[in-house]
C-alpha cells in the first residue's frame, strides 16, 4: 500500500483495519481515534459505541506493543464528547464537516479535556483504568443556543 492510500481508506476497510489491529501504530494518532469513534457513533448507540471502541483499542494497543496506553477515562469522556457534538450538529454530517466544526475536539496538544479534568485528575491511575467524572467546573456555552436543542 502506497503512502497516498492511507489517506484515501474509505471508511468500512479504516474500520475494520483498526479493529484487526491492521493500521500501523505511527498512523493512528487522536484524529484517527476520533474518526473511529465518529464512524461507530453513526452505527451503533453511544453505549455499544463505548464497549466496541474500549474493547477494540485496547486490543490495538496491546497488538502494538503498547496496552499501558489505554486511558480510559480520556477514552470514554471523548466518546461521549463526540456523541453531544453529532447530535447538537445533526448526524448528516460529512467526516470533513464534522473536523471543520468540532475543531476543539482534534486538538491534542489543548485538549478539551482540560476544560473538565484536572491535569493530576488525568494522571491517575483511577482515571486510567476507570472512568472518573470531571473535577472542573465548567462554565460551558448555553446548549439551548441557536435553536440547537429545545427546552424541556
Amino acid at each position: 500500500m502506497t503512502k497516498s492510500a492511507k489517506y484515501v481508506m474509505n471508511d468500512e476497510e479504516f474500520i475494520r483495519q483498526f479493529e484487526a489491529c491492521a493500521l500501523p501504530a505511527e498512523t493512528f494518532h487522536h484524529e484517527q481515534h476520533v474518526r473511529v469513534v465518529w464512524l461507530y457513533l453513526q452505527r451503533y448507540s453511544v453505549l455499544e459505541t463505548l464497549i466496541r471502541f474500549s474493547e477494540n483499542l485496547k486490543r490495538f494497543a496491546t497488538a502494538k506493543g503498547k496496552p499501558d496506553l489505554y486511558h480510559e477515562t480520556i477514552t470514554w469522556a471523548y466518546v461521549f464528547l463526540i456523541h453531544e457534538r453529532m447530535k447538537r450538529n445533526g448526524q448528516e454530517q460529512s467526516w470533513r464537516e464534522f473536523v471543520d466544526e468540532n475543531a476543539d475536539l482534534f486538538d491534542w496538544r489543548n485538549s478539551i479535556l482540560k476544560s473538565y479534568y484536572s491535569d493530576e485528575t488525568l494522571r491517575s491511575d483511577l482515571a486510567r483504568k476507570t472512568f472518573v467524572f470531571p473535577d472542573k467546573s465548567v462554565s460551558s456555552p448555553n446548549p439551548f443556543r441557536n435553536g440547537t436543542r429545545s427546552r424541556e
